[in-house]
């Protein structure tokens, strides 16, 4: 009997086989390509970095000799990139803050526990002797210890954002009476409509309060330019708003009258 016979036989089996990866060489290339393109990347930011350091740095030594602060301000330089705003000559903004400023070699005068300055646009002159803000805001705080041992009654806060006590030493005893406080011209801070809060207020009193609150007190230990807003009572001391336009420091501060600090 015919048996038919397999014409076909599977001699071996095919299995997939995945397809060759990339050449190590090809690996190696775009890791390189990839490692310079961050290094491109990355030296432009370093070096800007590095000039922003340096314009603050110069800056805040520059503001503690010009207002003969005992430490050198906060300063931060703001925007990106800081090299292109030197190369123009204007920084678009900077922030300053400093403490403890003295009034100035005269004495009665006020002394600053705090001075916070935002500027737009700075750019210092050609001779290195100024540097002018096109505009700034700035808060200068004055503390109550430095507000009493300027006019002689302890000061303290009042009831009233515009309003703080004086306590008047007197043989028969201490006497509180509270004074509000308000802006007049010339960057000068008044005290007035007195009111007894702690019993009877004697002549002696009065005549004690009309020496200490007869004059207002001028700011003179701020940037010129600036001019006095508003002030406000907090509990740390009288906070003052300012704001102005062609706000300038001087390198030399010796004549200032409203104040000045150095070049950028």
């Amino acid at each position: 009997m015919y048996e038919p016979h397999e014409i076909y036989e599977m001699h071996e089996s095919y299995e997939p086989v995945d397809a060759p990866g990339p050449p190590r060489r090809n690996r190696r290339r775009a890791a390189i390509a990839v490692g310079s393109l961050l290094a491109l990347l990355l030296v432009p930011v370093a070096a800007d970095r590095l000039a922003t350091a340096r314009v603050e740095s110069r800056t805040a030594t520059a503001f503690q000799a010009g207002m003969r602060t005992p430490s050198a301000p906060k300063v931060h330089v703001r925007g990106f990139p800081v090299l292109t705003q030197l190369a123009s000559g204007t920084l678009r903004h900077v922030d300053i803050t400093a403490h403890d400023i003295p009034a100035s070699d005269t004495t009665g005068l006020l002394p600053l526990s705090e001075l916070s300055l935002q500027l737009t646009d700075l750019r210092k002159s050609d001779d290195d002797s100024e540097a002018r803000a096109h505009s700034a805001e700035a808060t200068a705080l004055l503390s109550y210890p430095d507000l009493s041992a300027t006019l002689g009654p302890t000061i303290t806060r009042g009831s009233r954002p515009d309003q703080v006590r004086a306590t008047v030493p007197l043989p028969t005893g201490d006497i509180t009476v509270t004074t509000t406080v308000s802006v007049l011209p010339g960057n000068r801070i008044a005290f007035k409509d007195f009111q007894v809060t702690g019993g009877p207020l004697p002549e002696l009193g009065r005549a004690a309060l009309s020496g200490a609150f007869a004059r207002p007190i001028q700011l003179r230990n701020i940037p010129q330019g600036l001019s006095l807003r508003s002030i406000t009572a907090t509990d740390s001391g009288l906070s003052a708003r300012l704001s102005g336009e062609s706000v300038t420091f001087r390198a030399d501060d010796t004549a200032r009258t409203d104040s000045s600090y150095s070049d950028a």
